[in-house]
């Protein structure tokens, strides 16, 4: 406040001394001490500016060709996290169920579609008699016990697990079940009803 009383600036010209040339000029009508300042500081700055970038360190700069390009980009990525495997996780019965559930639905529709393509394509080739009803039966009551057991045994622990977990899920779909322990108490009631279901349709 003292040096505004000393040079007899307006508070209008100091407002407009702190940004561009022009505000100097409009120091330079009231005070030519502080005019000088005004027009020299810029400049000054801007020496210092480009001197510091004259100074600056220089980053040395390499050309490489595509081929160590290409190696240095491979070294990058392989250094790059990676998600963990899944042997360091403890086995659980809800995924072990989950990917059970999707192997013998996909099992038994591959089964199944393919019967029936190829039951659609018998009379085409002259195999109708090959894929009836009588002939099959015949057949599968001529193998030995322990071929058919063998048989057998796979078709009904997919068809007895796929069915029980399907009607697990839709419990999960009304909203039953959706627990941890609800979860587990279901798929252990699963596999012991498919455990049941495969032993009596290997006794037929």
């Amino acid at each position: 406040m003292r040096s505004i009383r000393a040079v007899g600036l307006s508070r209008s010209v100091l407002c407009a001394s702190g940004s561009s040339i022009p505000a100097s000029l409009a120091i330079a009508r009231a005070s030519p001490l502080l005019a000088r300042h005004a027009l020299t500081a810029p400049h000054l700055q801007l020496q210092q500016q480009a001197r510091g970038i004259v100074n600056a360190p220089k980053v040395p700069m390499t050309s490489v060709n595509f081929d160590q390009e290409l190696k240095m980009l491979n070294e990058q990525r392989s250094a790059r996290p990676i998600s963990p495997h899944m042997t360091i996780y403890q086995p659980q019965l809800t995924w072990y169920g989950s990917i059970f559930n999707r192997i013998t639905g996909a099992g038994l529709s591959v089964g199944l579609y393919g019967f029936a393509l190829a039951y659609a394509a018998a009379p085409l080739i002259g195999a109708t008699n090959v894929l009836s009803s009588a002939y099959l039966t015949g057949f599968v009551a001529g193998l030995p016990f322990w071929l058919k057991l063998t048989l057998k045994a796979p078709l009904a622990l997919a068809a007895s697990f796929h069915t029980f977990n399907g009607f697990r899920h839709l419990g999960w779909d009304w909203g039953y079940f959706l627990s941890l322990k609800g979860a587990y108490t279901s798929g252990y009631i699963v596999i012991g009803l498919t455990a049941l279901s495969t032993v009596g349709l290997c006794m037929l």
